[in-house]
Protein backbone atom coordinates (compact mmCIF):
# COMPACT_ATOMS: atom_id res chain seq x y z
CA UNK A 1 0.00 0.00 0.00
CA UNK A 2 1.44 3.29 -0.62
CA UNK A 3 1.87 5.86 1.72
CA UNK A 4 2.29 9.37 0.45
CA UNK A 5 0.08 11.24 -1.73
CA UNK A 6 2.49 11.29 -4.33
CA UNK A 7 2.86 7.20 -4.18
CA UNK A 8 -0.53 7.10 -4.86
CA UNK A 9 -1.12 9.13 -7.48
CA UNK A 10 1.98 7.13 -9.00
CA UNK A 11 -0.37 4.09 -8.52
CA UNK A 12 -2.83 5.07 -10.36
CA UNK A 13 -0.87 6.72 -13.40
CA UNK A 14 0.42 3.30 -13.67
CA UNK A 15 -2.74 1.32 -13.72
CA UNK A 16 -3.87 3.83 -16.69
CA UNK A 17 -1.11 3.63 -17.93
CA UNK A 18 -0.51 -0.28 -18.41
CA UNK A 19 -3.81 -0.03 -19.72
CA UNK A 20 -3.35 1.53 -22.52
CA UNK A 21 0.26 -0.47 -22.70
CA UNK A 22 -2.12 -3.36 -23.18
CA UNK A 23 -4.12 -2.33 -25.69
CA UNK A 24 -1.15 -0.74 -28.11
CA UNK A 25 0.42 -4.02 -27.10
CA UNK A 26 -2.96 -6.43 -28.10
CA UNK A 27 -2.93 -4.38 -31.66
CA UNK A 28 0.57 -4.64 -32.57
CA UNK A 29 0.40 -9.03 -31.97
CA UNK A 30 -3.12 -8.72 -33.67
CA UNK A 31 -1.26 -6.71 -36.80
CA UNK A 32 1.54 -9.29 -36.95
CA UNK A 33 -0.62 -12.12 -36.96
CA UNK A 34 -3.32 -10.86 -39.23
CA UNK A 35 0.05 -10.22 -42.13
CA UNK A 36 1.50 -13.81 -41.04
CA UNK A 37 -1.59 -15.13 -41.92
CA UNK A 38 -1.94 -13.52 -44.96
CA UNK A 39 1.38 -14.44 -45.85
CA UNK A 40 0.39 -17.99 -45.57
CA UNK A 41 -2.71 -18.18 -47.27
CA UNK A 42 -0.37 -16.16 -50.34
CA UNK A 43 -3.00 -13.29 -50.85
CA UNK A 44 -0.58 -11.41 -52.22
CA UNK A 45 -3.18 -7.85 -53.17
CA UNK A 46 -4.57 -8.09 -49.60
CA UNK A 47 -0.54 -8.23 -48.57
CA UNK A 48 0.02 -5.09 -50.90
CA UNK A 49 -2.76 -2.85 -49.39
CA UNK A 50 -2.23 -3.81 -45.76
CA UNK A 51 1.72 -3.87 -45.62
CA UNK A 52 1.77 0.37 -45.19
CA UNK A 53 -0.83 -0.08 -42.25
CA UNK A 54 1.38 -2.74 -40.72
CA UNK A 55 3.99 -0.75 -40.70
CA UNK A 56 2.55 2.58 -39.58
CA UNK A 57 0.84 0.38 -36.54
CA UNK A 58 4.27 -1.47 -35.35
CA UNK A 59 5.90 2.27 -36.10
CA UNK A 60 3.08 4.01 -33.65
CA UNK A 61 3.45 1.68 -30.81
CA UNK A 62 7.09 1.93 -30.65
CA UNK A 63 6.66 5.62 -31.27
CA UNK A 64 5.55 5.31 -27.83
CA UNK A 65 7.82 3.26 -26.34
CA UNK A 66 5.40 0.25 -25.64
CA UNK A 67 7.61 -1.77 -27.76
CA UNK A 68 11.49 -1.02 -28.69
CA UNK A 69 11.91 1.08 -31.70
CA UNK A 70 14.44 -1.42 -32.84
CA UNK A 71 11.82 -4.53 -32.14
CA UNK A 72 9.42 -2.69 -34.27
CA UNK A 73 12.24 -2.50 -37.45
CA UNK A 74 13.17 -5.99 -37.26
CA UNK A 75 9.36 -6.85 -37.37
CA UNK A 76 8.90 -5.33 -39.75
CA UNK A 77 11.94 -6.57 -42.40
CA UNK A 78 11.27 -10.19 -41.44
CA UNK A 79 8.06 -9.66 -42.62
CA UNK A 80 9.26 -7.69 -45.43
CA UNK A 81 11.44 -10.31 -46.28
CA UNK A 82 8.96 -13.10 -46.53
CA UNK A 83 6.62 -11.05 -48.76
CA UNK A 84 9.58 -11.02 -51.24
CA UNK A 85 10.23 -14.70 -51.23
Amino acid sequence: MPNTDSAIRRVRRVTKQTAVNRLRKSKYRAAVKKMEDLIKADEKSKIKSFFPSFQSILMKVAKSGTINKKTASRKISKISKKIKN
